[in-house]
């Protein structure tokens, strides 16, 4: 197979992921589960030709010099992936994220109309978190596009790398990807201050420079929206607050109850009907209660105040996930791998007859 024919066949198949490495046949991830193509496992000249047939000399310099690099493409005009190309044990190995070819609607992957009033705001941050591959950038690339095709502003994206393509719409849209356009994405937000932006999106806070630039953007006129590797609305303020010095926390929270807007915090399911996965979600939206929360340093509170918050939009993971099992979208074996208290949740489940599902 060329990487021409490997590329084709996980559009065709709808997988999420490719992996080539020696050792192994070609590998696609279908509905969350590894699937070899063949019985031929690939040797270390395979992956090295694959290799040679997406990146360009300076990318293999790259990946020789600094051990791998992230970079994204666009497959003839079928697909665009997301590649991670890398060496592993001395060999060349290829990990592809197919990106979705269209963007979604607020109804298409079940955000509420709640957060379009978020959208619309003209200052604060919007946090969507996640483990890796929990659909995170889908979610901003649908919040990016929605303001793009309704208001007249001016985006600023520092991605690694750039995943979603943005067209002019109502928008002008500036996409600069962190390696090739700008060092570092502290340095994106820095320069982005400059060149007169409204919304700016940070691929990935990563670390404190980063923080505190998106922080202070936040504070200075300006709708910023990132993504955190987190799970929870309360365990993303925490693990922001963690990674400043003590002597700086009080003022973090200060700024950040002050800046801080929603917590979109995500998971993706397999689906019963095995048509692919289905979100869940955690969305909390910053009440004067949680801010003040988050001000006073009692975040383990937070929850509470979004079991309380269904009037403005809130819902807890759980409750999402009773939700999506009731309608008969998900098993109760996903249901419970992914509940935040997977006891108290099979406790509620075993009362409810999914749809779907004849009463015996």
């Amino acid at each position: 197979m060329g990487i021409e024919e490997v590329l084709m066949e996980a559009v065709s198949r709808e997988a999420s992921d490719i992996h080539i490495t020696p050792g192994r046949p070609v590998t696609y991830r279908l509905v969350g589960d590894l699937v070899s193509i063949g019985t031929q496992s690939l040797t270390p000249q395979d992956t090295e030709g694959f290799a040679k047939q997406i990146t360009t000399e300076a990318q293999r310099k790259k990946i020789e010099e600094v051990g791998g690099i992230d970079f994204g493409f666009s497959f003839k005009d079928k697909a665009r992936f997301r590649v991670s190309c890398f060496k592993a044990q001395g060999h060349y190995a290829i990990v592809l994220r197919l990106l979705p070819s269209k963007f979604y609607n607020f109804k298409d992957i079940g955000l509420p109309n709640q957060l379009i009033e978020v959208l619309n705001l003209p200052r604060g941050l919007v946090l969507v978190t996640g483990p890796t591959g929990s659909g995170k950038t889908t979610t901003l690339a649908t919040m990016l596009n929605y303001i793009n095709e309704n208001f007249p502003r001016h985006i600023i994206t520092a991605e690694d790398p750039i995943e979603f393509v943005h067209t002019h719409k109502e928008c002008v849209v500036t996409q600069r990807e962190v390696g090739d356009d700008v060092p570092t994405f502290s340095e994106a937000i820095v320069k982005s201050l400059r060149q007169d932006p409204d919304v700016i999106l940070i691929g990935e806070m990563r670390d404190l420079m980063t923080m505190e630039s998106a922080i202070r953007a936040a504070e200075t006129g300006h709708l910023v929206f990132s993504t955190l590797h987190t799970t929870g609305a309360a365990r993303t303020v925490d693990r922001i607050i963690d990674v400043f010095p003590s002597h700086q926390q009080a003022q973090i929270r200060v700024q950040l109850a002050s800046t801080l807007v929603a917590v979109i915090s995500q998971v993706l399911l397999p689906r019963i009907d095995g048509k692919g996965r289905v979100a869940g979600f955690e969305i909390m939206f910053a009440t004067p209660a949680i801010r003040n929360l988050i001000r006073e340093g009692k975040t383990y509170q937070i929850l509470s105040e979004i079991q309380t918050g269904s009037r403005y939009g809130m819902i807890m993971l759980d409750d999402y996930l009773k939700q999506l099992y009731t309608q008969g979208i998900i098993s109760l074996d996903a249901a419970l791998e992914m509940a935040v208290e997977p006891k108290e949740l099979a406790l509620a489940l075993s009362r409810i007859q999914p749809a779907g599902k004849d009463k015996k």
